[in-house]
């Protein structure tokens, strides 16, 4: 099987607009988290927002993508080379802002300035993204709730294994911060009031954030013949189903405990081999306590876990492409993110509270999204 690296990253989140920015403010214990009202008709909410008013879908992809064929050293056109970029929310905010044209008085759909509307399809994002880089190979967009991101970067990591590719792009990148969104999850009882605080005792719910994320994949040989700057490899991934609920996690963990077995054997690993969880850890009550008894049992004591929501906000779909990128950045540095907004741990985990420096050779990354979709991927140095 071809061993497939990563040569470039690009970041964008509500902590910095790059990669380098994120990650010291994340070392720092930073937030990206403030109070803002983006929409008068609905109250003041803490949110990850990159810039003080919601940013717009296209541009931010047009900046990570950027930054990560930059940081990879490619020039486009980069003919032979995939693109996986999913979304969970797409262009929502546009058709939003369509339907609310249409229920405007005397407005009639005939009368609406759509603009060229096949450009807010959800897939479009991926074609956009392949144009910017002149990218003929294989375009998918995969939409998989919270799962999005990891998803995408094991189906790019699949296609360079299989040979089906040289180099991919993939990730996600998330624009959630609409009317329908937040009015959505504030009616579910899911949104904190005050503040993200990841498996803490007085969790209070997510918090909306903005970013993005991709990295650029290729194979061991490729990287080795252009010199490339290598982040870490992509060992292996497990994607499963709980089939269970629309938005509650299988009460036992059974399926999510099933994609962790499904990456471990993938990556040729057992538990004891893993060094640090960059866990999902959203904040929210049910998410936590599931996700923690299950590392409690799968795993060995002393396994370092944190979330970084507590300083990006939850990107929804972009969320495990973010992990992905800070836990190279963990393998590289060999240095621990903290899980910010954490003062009182409701869960005996070794949770990082600070920035530390520790030996790190295997590193999983969770997603568990809506649905019940789970996704773990496997990285290593």
């Amino acid at each position: 099987m071809v061993k497939v690296v990563v040569t470039g990253i690009g970041l964008v989140s509500a902590l910095g607009k790059s990669l380098q920015d994120s990650w010291q403010q994340l070392l720092a214990g930073e937030s990206g988290i403030k109070l803002h009202q983006p929409f008068p008709e609905l109250e003041t909410l803490p949110l990850g927002l990159i810039n003080q008013k919601p940013v717009e879908l296209n541009i931010l992809t047009q900046m990570v993508v950027n930054s990560a064929v930059q940081d990879a050293q490619l020039l486009s056109p980069v003919p032979d080379c995939a693109v996986v970029i999913g979304s969970s929310r797409g262009y929502q905010a546009s058709w939003e802002m369509f339907a609310r044209q249409m229920y405007e008085k005397d407005s009639c759909p005939a009368s609406l300035n759509l603009g060229n509307w096949l450009t807010y399809l959800p897939h479009m994002n991926a074609i956009a993204a392949a144009r910017q880089i002149e990218a003929t190979g294989i375009v998918l967009a995969p939409m998989a709730a919270c799962a999005t991101g990891i998803w995408a970067i094991a189906q790019a990591a699949f296609l360079v294994q299989t040979g089906q590719c040289q180099q991919a792009i993939a990730g996600a990148v998330e624009a959630p911060i609409t009317p329908l969104t937040l009015s959505g999850f504030q009616q579910m009882g899911a949104l904190a009031k005050t503040g993200a605080y990841p498996f803490d005792l007085h969790r209070e719910g997510l918090v909306l954030g903005e970013g993005g994320a991709v990295l650029v994949l290729e194979s061991a040989e490729l990287a080795l013949f252009r010199q490339a700057k290598v982040y870490g490899e992509i060992l292996g991934f497990g994607l499963t189903t709980d089939a269970y609920h629309a938005n509650q996690p299988e009460p036992e963990g059974r399926s999510a405990i099933a994609a962790i077995q499904q990456c471990l054997k993938r990556s040729g690993l057992t538990p004891a081999d893993i060094d640090y969880i960059h866990a999902h850890g959203t904040g929210t009550l049910l998410n936590d306590r599931i996700e923690s008894m299950i590392i409690q049992r799968m795993f060995p004591q002393g396994v370092a876990v944190s979330s970084t929501k507590g300083s990006t906000g939850h990107t929804l779909g972009a969320s495990g492409a973010l992990g992905v990128a800070f836990s190279l950045m963990a393998l590289q540095h060999q240095t621990l993110p903290p899980c910010v907004g954490l003062q009182q741990p409701e869960f005996d985990l070794d949770f990082v509270k600070m920035a530390s420096a520790r030996k790190i050779r295997q590193v999983l990354c969770f997603s568990f999204g809506f649905g019940g979709q789970n996704a773990v991927i496997a990285l290593g140095n």
